[in-house]
C-alpha cells in the first residue's frame, strides 16, 4: 500500500516541479500525471480504507495490477516514478502483456501506434498517399528543457472505401525536436524520414521537424481495408464480450471517504483540463499541488484508522486540512466542490469573497503594457477545416511566458498566457524561436495586418483579425 500511496505523492510532486518555471512549462508532463487518476483514485481509497494490514497490502496489489494494465506506457510512467520515490514495482506486477490490435464496437481492427521506423512506415506508404497529404495541425511545446512536436495530416487512401468515411488522419508525435522549420507555403505534401539516430518529417517545399525519436497512429475507420489493415484482421482474434475492459477494482466507500475521494478526483480533473491549451494558463497547476502534497501518505494514515468511525473522522480532519492550506480562492474552491460535486456542503464553511476595489486612473498605478520580452513555450497552428459537420477557421495559437509586470525580474514568477488568433496572414517558426528570453515585438499596423515577432523573426505570425487577448 506504501507504493500506491508513493505513487499518488509523486504524481503530485511531478506536477508541482512541471510548472514551477513557467519558462520550461511541461503542459504533458502534467496532462500525463493528472490522468493516472482519473479511474484510480476511487480504487486507491478503497484500498486504503481498512485497518487490516494483510487485506489492505492484497487491495492494493489489485490495484497496482489493475493501473499498470492500461498499456506500456502506463506501466513505464509507473515504473518509473515509483523508482524515483524509491520502490520497485516490477516484483509487485505480472508479466506485462504483448501489445496487440483491438477491435471497435463494429468488430473492425484498429489501427496501432507505431514507433517511427523505416519497417513501419514502409508498410503505412502503400495504403496512404503522403506526398499529396495536407497538414492539418502542428504543434511544438516545452517538454521541460526539450521540445517535442505534433504534426496531423490529412493523408489521401490509396484503397477503396465501402461507405461514405471521413478524411483519413495521420498523428506524428516527435520526441526531443532538434530541427524546426516551418511556415504556411509548407502545408502541402508530407516525407517520413527514419534512421538509427534521428527521424522526423519533411512538409512542403522547405519545412521540416527532426528529432530523437517519434511515433505515428492513423486515426481512420476505413483502415481495416487497407493492405495492412487486412493482414492485422487475418491475425488479430475476433471481438467477445470478454474485451470489453475490465470494471476498476473496489467497492462504496464510507460518507466521509468518498467526500475525500471525491474531492481529490475532481482536483485531478481540473489538473487535466491544461490538455486544452487554449485554457492551460487558467489552471492553479502549483497552487493545487501545492494543497494537495502528501495526499498519498495522509489517506493511507486515515483509512488505517481502527474501526469505522475513526476512519471516517480521519477522513474529515484530512479534508479540512486541505482546505486550510488554501488560498483563500482554493479554499472556495474546494467548498463548492465539496457542496456540487460531492453533496457535502457541512464540511467546510466558504470563506466570504475579498472586497475589490476599482483603481482609480489616476491613482499613480503603472498602465500595463506589453512585455519587452517573453519566452515561447508552445506554438500552433490549425488549418481551415470541417469537424463533424462544422467549419472551423484557420488559427494560430501560442503559450508565452512572460516576466512579471512592469518587468519586476527580481521577485515575482514569470506568467504563463495564451494568446490566439483566427485566419493568421503568416506563420513562420523556426528552431531559435525556443532558445529562451527574447525581444517580444508588435508588427504591422492598426489598418493592416498585425502580429508578434519573436527572436527576430524566428517565431512571426500576423493576423488581420486581431489576437484573442492582449499580450500585458
Amino acid at each position: 500500500m506504501s507504493v500506491l500511496a508513493a505513487l499518488l505523492d509523486r504524481s503530485l510532486e511531478r506536477m508541482a516541479e512541471a510548472a514551477a518555471d513557467v519558462r520550461l512549462f511541461d503542459r504533458e508532463a502534467i496532462r500525463q500525471a493528472s490522468d493516472v487518476w482519473d479511474n484510480n483514485l476511487f480504487p486507491l481509497f478503497w484500498a486504503a480504507s481498512t485497518s487490516n494490514a494483510g487485506r489492505r497490502e492484497r487491495r492494493a496489489r489489485t490495484v497496482l495490477e489493475w493501473m499498470a494494465g492500461f498499456g506500456e506506457r502506463r506501466r513505464a510512467w509507473m515504473t518509473e516514478q515509483a523508482a524515483i520515490a524509491g520502490y520497485d514495482i516490477e516484483p509487485l506486477l505480472p508479466p506485462a502483456k504483448a501489445q496487440t490490435p483491438g477491435r471497435d464496437y463494429r468488430g473492425h481492427v484498429m489501427t496501432p501506434q507505431c514507433r517511427l521506423t523505416r519497417h513501419n512506415v514502409d508498410e503505412l506508404i502503400p495504403d496512404y498517399d503522403l506526398a499529396a497529404a495536407s497538414v492539418r495541425h502542428l504543434r511544438v511545446e516545452r517538454a521541460g528543457t526539450r521540445l517535442s512536436a505534433h504534426v496531423q495530416l490529412v493523408a489521401d487512401r490509396r484503397f477503396a472505401v465501402d461507405e461514405a468515411a471521413p478524411p483519413a488522419l495521420l498523428d506524428v508525435w516527435l520526441d526531443d525536436v532538434t530541427d524546426i522549420a516551418f511556415d504556411l507555403s509548407d502545408t502541402k505534401g508530407a516525407i517520413l524520414h527514419t534512421g538509427a539516430r534521428e527521424v522526423g518529417i519533411s512538409l512542403g517545399p522547405a519545412g521540416r521537424f527532426r528529432a530523437a525519436g517519434g511515433e505515428y497512429r492513423l486515426d481512420d475507420r476505413s483502415w481495416h481495408l487497407s493492405t495492412n489493415g487486412r493482414r492485422t484482421d487475418a491475425t488479430t482474434p475476433a471481438r467477445t464480450s470478454r474485451s470489453n475492459p475490465p470494471r476498476p477494482p473496489g467497492a462504496d466507500l464510507d460518507p466521509d471517504a468518498h467526500a475525500a475521494a471525491r474531492l481529490l478526483h475532481h482536483a485531478m480533473l481540473e489538473l487535466r483540463s491544461v490538455r486544452y491549451a487554449a485554457h492551460a494558463d487558467d489552471v492553479p497547476v502549483t497552487r493545487l499541488c501545492e494543497v494537495f502534497a502528501g495526499a498519498g501518505e495522509a489517506i493511507l494514515a486515515a483509512g488505517s484508522q481502527r474501526g469505522a468511525r475513526r476512519r471516517e473522522a480521519a477522513f474529515l480532519d484530512v479534508i479540512r486540512s486541505w482546505a486550510h492550506q488554501g488560498d483563500p480562492d482554493i479554499t472556495r474552491w474546494i467548498a463548492t466542490v465539496l457542496g456540487d460535486r460531492a453533496g457535502r456542503p457541512d464540511i467546510i464553511d466558504t470563506p466570504r469573497p475579498a472586497q475589490r476595489t476599482t483603481p482609480s486612473l489616476d491613482d499613480g498605478s503603472p498602465v500595463s503594457r506589453m512585455p519587452s520580452q517573453a519566452v515561447l513555450v508552445m506554438a500552433a497552428w490549425t488549418a481551415t477545416h470541417t469537424d463533424y459537420g462544422t467549419e472551423r477557421p484557420a488559427a494560430a495559437q501560442l503559450h508565452l511566458a512572460l516576466p512579471p509586470r512592469n518587468d519586476d525580474t527580481t521577485s515575482a514568477p514569470w506568467r504563463l498566457r495564451t494568446v490566439g488568433c483566427a485566419d493568421p496572414d503568416t506563420f513562420r517558426l523556426r528552431t531559435d524561436a525556443f532558445q529562451g528570453p527574447g525581444r517580444l515585438v508588435r508588427v504591422g499596423k492598426p489598418t493592416t495586418a498585425r502580429g508578434l515577432d519573436l527572436h527576430q523573426g524566428a517565431l512571426h505570425v500576423t493576423t488581420g483579425a486581431g489576437r484573442s487577448a492582449p499580450v500585458t
